[in-house]
């Protein structure tokens, strides 16, 4: 496959760094796109060269598509990736992939099931400092991980109801919890306390929660602590801190600078890599040459950190400890 057609569902905010970068990848060309706003649907036709669809339906049977990007809020998905595999359309489904674990499995079986080329929206595995911390944590013993997303809350309306967004957690600190997955292994068992404190007051009817903790173990018996907010509009931190016996390891929130202190170094290293462009032509690569192993975040680990940040909201509602379902 010389050149990959791509399509777009869903072309807001997140879509558009994509399509940006992919002016960059030399075998993709953008052909099709549609989103519910039509108007939003047009102007992004006319900005990249491609053809605006009025439903996700047309778009898939265009035939003009090899390759889906699905970019549409995680409440606004009805099922576009078992459609997408029923047609062979290989697929980049941004995060979270859905709010519904026993949803987001019968995906993942489909897409198996079809044998297409699927990725996910964890596009900070592609940085070179991520694997450099991944190659340098191989074979250590984590003792404690500690994990942080702080920072203002996002525009949208949907954001702030639990039932569209999933909150925080499972909607923007995703990136967090799947960066721990990546670098330490599996969640064991997860404990959290979730609060409205100033959300309300400004937004009434907000379901979500704006100050969350929970406290985890890990299956390897390493422990650790994650804080999250949305209310902070002076302060941003979103780091990930691994502790060892001899070593300490500091990724930030966008994963662009790692920091090492062991018996031997104190280093810190800063990325310029653009995760979005690397996580992009890895992907289109993958489907040009049918070769799932260029991926680095398919969409079954993608369901697996859904699963983590799924048990974390059934914890705090039940105010109990939750263990998180292997799948």
């Amino acid at each position: 496959m010389d050149k990959v057609r791509i399509g777009f569902i869903g072309v807001g905010g997140i879509a558009e760094y994509h399509l940006d970068s992919l002016q960059k990848v030399e075998h993709a060309v953008i052909t099709a796109v549609y989103d519910i706003n039509a108007e939003r649907t047009q102007e992004m036709a006319a900005k990249y060269g491609a053809t605006a669809y009025e439903t996700s339906e047309k778009l898939l049977d265009s035939g003009q598509v090899d390759a889906l990007f699905i970019c549409s809020p995680p409440f606004a998905r009805n099922g576009i990736e078992q459609e997408a595999a029923k047609r062979g359309i290989h697929l980049l489904s941004e995060k979270p992939v859905t709010l519904n674990l026993e949803e987001a499995k019968a995906n993942a079986r489909a897409i198996r099931e079809a044998g297409i080329i699927n990725s996910s929206g964890y596009c900070l595995r592609y940085l070179d400092n991520v694997q450099q911390a991944k190659k340098y944590l191989e074979g250590k013993e984590i003792d404690m991980v500690l994990g942080y997303r702080i920072g203002g809350m996002p525009p949208a309306a949907w954001w702030r109801k639990m039932e569209l967004s999933g909150g925080q957690l499972v909607e923007q600190s995703t990136h967090q919890v799947d960066m721990i997955r990546y670098l330490a292994g599996e969640f064991a068992e997860v404990h959290a306390f979730h609060e409205q404190r100033q959300i309300h007051k400004e937004y009434p009817e907000s379901t979500v929660y704006d100050v969350g903790v929970f406290s985890f173990t890990m299956q390897s018996g390493a422990a650790g602590n994650f804080s999250n907010t949305s209310l902070s509009q002076h302060f941003g931190r979103a780091d990930v801190e691994f502790f060892g016996k001899d070593f300490y390891l500091q990724m930030d929130g966008n994963g662009t600078v790692m920091k090492i202190i062991d018996n031997e170094q104190n280093i810190t290293i800063k990325s310029k890599m653009d995760f979005y462009l690397e996580q992009n032509r890895s992907f289109v690569e993958a489907v040009r040459t049918n070769r799932q192993d260029l991926v680095l975040c398919s969409y079954d680990e993608a369901v697996a950190t859904l699963a983590v940040t799924l048990a974390v909201n059934e914890s705090a509602d039940q105010r109990k400890t939750v263990s998180v379902p292997n799948v």
